[in-house]
């Protein structure tokens, strides 16, 4: 239930910067840019990255992630600079992100920027900033600290029998999950099988590791926009009856 929870705060955040990018560059943003956005970073979605901010200058910050690396953000008058709406428990969608300033970003500050990222000279050439909530920033470090241990996402891509590999959103790293009698599989929130999962197909799995081997307790299949990175299926997931 934590993990539903969560995934579905980290996939929110992810469709806040997703859309905010594509504003940006419907507006003329960043040049050549602004295409290559998305979400991910710390959490691994995309183009992107996430940690908080250790000094603020007139055109860049500086943000040390939770891994410990120390990333410049570069910004300009064409980044779109956001603050994620607060969401509280019990309520329904997300509220549109705020636009704001730059000079509202403080040391402190939990961020997310997607755009170009250089990870040999650890800059970000950002197409849209967003201010975390605090307590989602929270949360989302907690659900990464179980990366691997309760959750996993990424592109299958070999699947051998009922073990199955992919390369992870999160590190970029191959990891394998396999499904036994228990796991249910969903894809557009409709019952599937083990069958209709393809190399290629993003998932994401909840579960747990068993004598070294991580066991599937769901899988979800995520379904891709056109021409985007973001799932559709990233809404909360459906609570048990």
């Amino acid at each position: 239930m934590k993990i539903r929870l969560l995934s579905a705060i980290v996939f929110g955040l992810a469709l806040t910067l997703a859309a905010s990018a594509q504003d940006a560059s419907q507006r003329g943003g960043r040049g050549g840019r602004a295409g290559q956005g998305g979400w991910g970073g710390g959490m691994g979605m995309g183009n992107g990255i996430t940690g908080t901010v250790t000094e603020v200058a007139a055109d860049h910050y500086i943000i040390k992630t939770d891994a410990g690396d120390i990333y410049t953000i570069h910004f300009s008058v064409n980044t779109r600079i956001v603050k994620q709406a607060i969401q509280r428990r019990g309520e329904g969608a997300d509220n549109p992100p705020q636009t704001i300033q730059p000079s509202d970003i403080k040391v402190g500050d939990a961020v997310g920027a997607a755009g170009e990222v250089d990870a040999a000279a650890k800059s970000v050439g950002a197409v849209v900033i967003a201010q975390l909530d605090p307590e989602r920033a929270k949360q989302m470090r907690e659900m990464r600290a179980n990366y691997g241990k309760t959750w996993l996402m990424g592109k299958v891509t070999v699947i051998n029998e009922t073990k199955v590999t992919l390369l992870g959103s999160v590190d970029n790293a191959a990891h394998a999950f396999v499904a036994d009698e228990d796991t249910t599989f969903r894809k557009r929130r409709e019952p599937i099988t083990l069958a209709d999962v393809h190399a290629g197909d993003v998932v994401r799995v909840e579960g747990a590791v068993k004598d070294g081997i991580f066991i599937a307790a769901s899988v979800a299949v995520m379904v891709m926009p056109q021409g985007g990175t973001v799932p559709h299926d990233a809404s909360p997931a459906p609570q048990p009856r």
